[in-house]
């Protein structure tokens, strides 16, 4: 059985290679002798990992140089993503049930659609603007975070089925099932390939007994498939901030969230520290790359975090069945007021 840190010593040498292969410009003539000078040295290294005494230090070089190789080679030979026909019509339906789910207000049904699909075009510029600047754009921008909170509401409705075994085979398949589909009807973004991978990997060690699910080895598991599979991806912002924002909760979440001690009576002031150490892990490793890029920095973050993704959460939990037929008027209006309350919470943000 692979143990957490072999795969730690195989995710960060695989990466780094091909983070260094994709410094080398699309096109260029040195691509061509990089991916041929990486073979050839991964193959050496290959025959001297097979000697006694060499291992450690020569699987983390020859795995570097496949992270090399496979860099190049992306470079070399890449090729837009094409979305499946069946995908394209699933996400058009998806969002004509929305535009015709008939809420009060208009813009509740733009961003319910914004929010499943990542199409804002016909939100109002105006609450566009108010999610920038409140720092709740990455709501707009199909992330982890939505195929999170839509597995998340399936896990809990196949919930009904039990614990046996045979019901968390059922919740399992339907979870991958699903979240597979989301992800081609989506055209998969790489954050949303990065949950969708998490998912896959939660899933097969809570089917195999007795597996530790350990995040660390999750997160390097993933990283690996993900990069071998499609290594030009590294160049991706939400690439990037995907993987930073998960590896702030894998190394940092645990520890802030220790401080708060816990107890065996309901604390709902522990609930809200959580989900405080939680968006301050997360912006520790991404606010430095969006500074990079956008020379800016949302100073409201974490009042816009705390109201806003409980807020999204619940919007989306109600908007869905909405769009299905006979849906009880109530939960209709109650999304309603909660898109509502939504936008009003960021505009009021986004005003300080």
């Amino acid at each position: 059985m692979v143990v957490e840190k072999d795969i730690v010593a195989i995710s960060i040498p695989f990466s780094a290679g091909v983070i260094m292969a994709a410094q080398v410009p699309p096109g260029s003539d040195l691509l061509w002798p990089v991916a041929g000078g990486a073979c050839l040295a991964a193959a050496a290294l290959l025959c001297l990992a097979c000697r006694p005494g060499h291992r450690n230090g020569t699987l983390a070089g020859l795995f570097f140089l496949l992270g090399v190789f496979c860099g190049a080679n992306a470079a070399l030979s890449f090729a837009p993503p094409v979305r499946a026909d069946f995908a394209g019509r699933a996400l058009s339906g998806l969002a004509r049930s929305i535009e015709g789910a008939g809420f009060s207000h208009e813009n509740t049904a733009e961003l319910l659609k914004a929010l499943l699909t990542g199409n804002r075009d016909g939100m109002d510029r105006g609450t566009v603007a108010a999610f920038r600047t409140a720092g709740a754009s990455h709501l707009l921008a199909l992330s982890g975070l939505h195929l999170g909170i839509l597995y998340g509401i399936l896990q809990k409705g196949l919930s009904v089925l039990g614990r046996g075994r045979t019901a968390l085979l059922v919740r399992s398949a339907a979870g991958i099932g699903a979240s597979a589909f989301y992800l081609a009807m989506t055209g998969a973004p790489p954050s949303l390939v990065r949950a969708f991978l998490f998912i896959c990997l939660h899933e097969a060690s809570r089917l195999l007994p007795g597996r530790r699910r350990k995040p660390l080895s999750i997160f390097c598991a993933a990283l690996t498939i993900q990069l071998a599979v499609s290594p030009g991806v590294v160049g991706s912002l939400g690439f990037q901030l995907s993987y930073l924002a998960l590896l702030g909760i894998v190394l940092v979440f645990p520890h802030l969230e220790a401080w708060y001690p816990r107890s065996p009576h309901p604390d709902p002031f522990r609930k809200i520290w959580t989900a405080t150490a939680l968006t301050l892990s997360c912006q520790a490793f991404t606010a430095p790359l969006v500074w990079m890029h956008f020379h800016t920095f949302p100073r409201y973050f974490l009042l816009t975090n705390l109201g806003a993704l409980p807020l999204t959460e619940a919007f989306i939990l109600c908007g869905l069945p909405s769009l299905l037929p006979g849906c009880p008027a109530a939960i209709k209006n109650l999304a309603d007021l909660l898109g509502q309350a939504l936008i009003a919470f960021l505009e009021t943000v986004a005003s300080l």
